[in-house]
């Protein structure tokens, strides 16, 4: 009796001291902790849904008329609860009809504890994702969802595609366009915050409702032509086919305005496939983003100087032995033959590309003629850096590298560093730095923005982007283009190149053949060489319409600036006769 009565005194004990933690347990979770619980419990019953902003498209110019060229399309994606969702069900469904859509490994989906939501299939079609729901709805498969999301197109294929970019399986638009006017294609997602009841279904009761409608992205007008695209990337690819070049790259713009028409790196990629390519280089706009020497090139901008400043005319002369021998290096001319030997002009020296003519501007940009001095490296700076904007960036809406430009004074060697920067090398530009930099040489002397984006369309209407700062600045006279003009028209064999009579049209511009640099030195021999062409097209006697400019290379493949210039005869012909330009005759 006595052991009966301690062990009830014992369970009264224990009765309590579980009665008190209880009680205390109770005390804190309805006092202390209240909100923290029914944060907890709000949770549980509370439906969060994003309502999915639909992606602006991407439109080109056509005839006057602007036509897409990226648009979305209504997809699927494949959502299930792993826990209840039989893994065999689901297998023999999606082999059946989305194998193609499949983005999961269903046997890791499933090895993992605890999941309950998951995505397994993406950017199914409408017919197919109608043949899952009856799949569901007969009961064949329990807790799976279907959720609409949108999936980029590209009608064009390939074409313009590292201008255009794409979009990644997280709809970000990566690379192009896409990638830098991401924020306004996009949009901005909206929000669904209600009660849900134990399925997961949504309620229309209760204060904290929640609707955030999403702003839809807007779509963009490109400046581009869309025919003109087409045509300028089938006769770029045929020129690759016919050299010993794996790369093009072609720019057209308006030297007038600042407009693209066209704007091309080859080989191209599927953007709707984008993960089909060798490496992510093949991705990158060579226009843009790829700071280069464009090499003799820059003997427009050197000699525009020299002019510009009143220090030479196109009638000026020097004494031309070959090579000029500058911080102790020899710089010579790649053309070498006794006709052009003695006291030529400068027009003379840059129908020939001569390395000499451009050193010779150079000397008297800086009130010498025998010597490149202080005071001509820092007026060549001026030039190339702060009037033509040569390594740094346009201010185009694209995603662009902005390069360099060597410093006058800093440094060693600064007399056979510039040397060598008149004639295109010991630099790093773009060709959209080098193509807006050249039509300030030929328009009459005006640097402008260079722009690709026409606007927004907003309905039928194209309404121009805010934010957006273009600049003009008139950084050479009239009469320095005017000479420029001329001059580089002489380059061009008097009008008549390819067989094709092209009197009645003003034709002119200027190759580059530039060395690569391998293992930290330039390649002397000449085995590795990148081919640049740039000119301009337009009716005689007037300011040029257009401007192209283009680039081949491959590697171990010597280009000449020749082979750039038999493709730059190509397009001129085919912009002459696509853009109905009328001679002067």
């Amino acid at each position: 009796m006595a052991k009966s009565s301690s062990r009830i005194k014992i369970l009264r004990t224990v009765t309590f001291v579980v009665l008190a933690i209880i009680t205390v347990r109770l005390f804190a979770i309805q006092i202390i902790e209240h909100d923290s619980w029914v944060a907890k419990a709000n949770q549980q019953h509370t439906l969060l849904e994003t309502i999915t902003a639909k992606r602006g498209e991407i439109y080109m110019m056509d005839g006057g008329e602007p036509v897409p060229v990226v648009l979305n399309q209504t997809t699927y994606q494949v959502i299930i609860d792993p826990a209840v969702t039989d893994k065999d069900a689901l297998k023999d469904v999606l082999e059946s009809y989305a194998k193609d859509y499949v983005s999961a490994d269903l046997d890791e989906v499933y090895a993992v504890e605890g999941l309950r939501y998951y995505i397994v299939a993406r950017n199914v079609p409408y017919r197919t994702a109608q043949q899952i729901a009856e799949k569901v709805n007969d009961g064949e498969l329990s807790s799976v969802w279907l959720k609409s999301s949108n999936q980029r197109v590209y009608p064009e294929g390939e074409m313009a595609s590292t201008l255009l970019g794409f979009v990644n399986a997280d709809g970000i638009g990566q690379y192009g366009v896409e990638g830098s006017l991401n924020k306004i294609l996009s949009g901005k997602d909206g929000m669904i915050k209600t009660i849900s009841d134990v399925n997961n279904v949504a309620l229309s009761i209760g204060s904290d409702n929640i609707k955030i409608p999403a702003e839809d992205g807007k779509s963009v007008v490109l400046s581009v032509d869309r025919g003109l695209e087409k045509g300028i990337e089938e006769i770029a690819a045929a020129h690759i086919d016919n050299t010993a070049a794996s790369n093009a790259a072609v720019l057209v713009m308006n030297p007038n305005t600042g407009e693209i028409l066209a704007m091309t790196s080859l080989p191209n990629y599927d953007p709707a496939n984008y993960g089909h390519v060798d490496s992510a280089a093949d991705y990158i706009n060579q226009v843009t983003e790829v700071p280069y020497e464009p090499a003799s090139i820059c003997k427009n901008f050197t000699f525009s100087a020299a002019i510009n400043e009143g220090k030479m005319t196109a009638e000026t002369t020097y004494f031309n032995q070959g090579f000029e021998i500058i911080d102790g290096w020899k710089i010579m001319n790649a053309e070498q033959r006794e006709s052009i030997y003695g006291t030529i002009t400068m027009k003379t020296a840059l129908y020939w590309s001569l390395n000499t003519g451009s050193m010779h501007a150079l000397m008297l940009l800086g009130d010498s003629n025998s010597e490149i001095t202080q005071i001509g490296r820092e007026r060549l700076y001026d030039y190339y850096h702060n009037k033509f904007r040569l390594g740094q960036a346009t201010g185009i809406e694209l995603i662009e590298a902005e390069g360099y430009i060597e410093d006058p004074n800093e440094g060693w060697g600064r007399n056979s560093t510039y040397a060598n920067m008149t004639f295109g090398q010991n630099l790093g530009i773009t060709m959209l730095q080098t193509a807006a930099a050249f039509s300030a040489v030929i328009n009459g002397g005006y640097w402008r923005t260079p722009t690709i984006v026409k606007g927004t369309m907003q309905g039928n209407t194209i309404i121009p982007l805010e934010g957006i700062d273009r600049e003009e600045d008139h950084i050479l006279t009239e009469e320095t283009s005017a000479t420029m003009r001329d001059m580089l028209i002489n380059n061009r064999n008097y009008k008549v190149r390819g067989g094709i009579d092209r009197l009645g049209y003003a034709i002119g511009g200027k190759s580059g053949t530039a060395q690569v640099i391998v293992n930290g030195a330039y390649d002397n021999t000449m085995s590795n060489l990148v081919g640049s062409y740039i000119g301009f097209v337009g009716p005689a006697d007037e300011l040029p319409q257009y401007v192209i400019m283009t680039k081949m290379w491959g590697a171990g493949a010597a280009l000449s600036g020749g082979e750039a210039q038999d493709l730059f005869d190509s397009l001129s012909n085919y912009v002459i006769n696509y853009l109905k330009i009328k001679p002067v005759l």
